[in-house]
């Protein structure tokens, strides 16, 4: 089949992120299908951008044809960002015949974040004949409102609002990340019957040949292994919505002298946060700088348990789909889960303990739990984790499943 799959932010192992479409589009190749991916030109997710001198500019990037779109660069999230979004969104309308006739695609897939693609989808699909997917990351215009502190009557807002109603009623499919919006997506226009649940994963492959942690990384684990430390490891943006203010607060109130916490990775807050430790002399935690996402298995191999966190967020209601849960489940470590979110794979399959987001003594005695656990039960419980990824999370199994919705039944409203 042929699938065209727009996605404004797509990237690709030597670009960076965002991962997931390139992924999904480098399964299906393997499966004979031919994917055209188009994105823009410059996004903020990614370490590279490709030097794009005209629209629709082609890159074979591991067989996934890449068509690039001028749609301009940005810094935050202002009306430089906004008008990135209308350029992008706007010439694939434009082009919309073009695209069809060369592209010749059989499924198009709109999923870009934000949900105005939704318009370039249709008309391509409509002008195409083809089977029309809407893929939802993020809850636009939830996330501006809730998380960004936008009034819901702001232009930007309604026009959004409007799109995302739009695409819940004209996809044939809607394949959401976040396994609790069914009930809100169907009050907002979709058929119940349309929702899909798909969400991110590991790539075997990563695991199989990980890059190498870099040598001053090694040094240090080695050295608190070598004393006997239980590893409590997080990985991952230091920001406000990590809550590792509350990490710092539990490593206060930790009784075991053996339980060592290593916060790896950078982030806005992470400066405040290395001050913050040394002005209270917290010396059960260690900051280490990132690493590369390649290098997480090996780093991994270190921990003895794994610790995700996040702040209390009305966004969490429709559910969360965290890499760095999948990355610690497919390294067997037990994960500390201190998020409020309507189930995660974390209960589903036992790999961890849940407890209530923000609360510092839950966290501290559950760490101690985990320290005082039999090996065996902990080696049991990082065990479950890994086996429910191998079935259910790689992206070669998310694909196949994403692939059996291209030969369902069902068209456009």
């Amino acid at each position: 089949m042929n699938i065209l799959l727009i996605n404004h932010y797509a990237g690709s192992l030597e670009m960076g992120m965002e991962f997931r479409p390139y992924y999904f589009a480098r399964e299906w190749t393997k499966k004979g299908h031919h994917v055209d991916m188009i994105a823009a030109d410059y996004s903020h997710l990614r370490i590279k951008n490709p030097k794009v001198r005209k629209d629709f500019q082609t890159e074979d990037i591991d067989g996934i044809t890449y068509h690039w779109i001028k749609a301009g660069e940005y810094e935050g999230n202002g009306v430089k960002r906004a008008l990135t979004m209308f350029r992008f969104v706007g010439k694939l309308w434009l082009h919309a015949g073009k695209i069809v006739k060369e592209y010749r695609p059989d499924v198009v897939i709109t999923s870009s974040t934000y949900p105005l693609d939704t318009y370039a989808g249709q008309r391509i699909a409509k002008k195409g004949r083809a089977k029309l997917i809407h893929e939802v990351h993020d809850m636009w215009p939830a996330t501006l409102i809730e998380l960004g502190g936008m009034s819901r009557y702001h232009p930007f807002v309604l026009l959004i609002q409007l799109a995302e109603n739009c695409a819940y009623r004209h996809s044939v499919h809607v394949v959401s990340l976040l396994p609790s919006a069914k009930e809100y997506m169907t009050e907002h226009g979709m058929k119940p019957e349309r929702f899909v649940t798909i969400p991110n994963g590991i790539v075997k492959e990563d695991w199989e040949n990980p890059e190498p942690l870099p040598e001053s990384h090694r040094k240090v684990l080695e050295k608190l292994k070598a004393d006997g430390k239980f590893i409590a490891g997080y990985f991952g943006g230091h920001a406000l919505s990590n809550a590792l203010d509350v990490i710092l607060d539990a490593a206060k109130v930790v009784k075991e002298e053996k339980i060592q916490f290593v916060l790896v990775g950078n982030g806005v807050e992470k400066e405040r946060l290395v001050k913050r430790a040394e002005k209270e002399k917290i010396s059960n935690v260690l900051f280490l700088p990132p690493v590369p996402k390649r290098a997480v298995p090996d780093l991994l191999r270190y921990f003895d348990c794994s610790v995700i966190s996040l702040l209390r967020s009305p966004l969490y209601r429709f559910g969360i789909c965290l890499n760095k849960m999948y990355d610690s489940m497919m390294a067997a470590k037990p994960i500390l889960f201190a998020v409020d979110a309507p189930g995660s794979p974390v209960e589903d399959y036992r790999c961890g303990i849940t407890i209530r987001t923000g609360q510092t003594n839950e966290i501290a005695e559950a760490m101690e739990e985990l320290y005082r656990m039999p090996e065996t039960e902990r080696w049991e419980m990082g065990e479950r984790g890994r086996k429910a990824v191998l079935e259910h999370f790689t992206y070669d199994v998310l694909a196949e499943e994403f692939e059996r919705l291209f030969r369902q039944k069902g068209s456009m409203q």
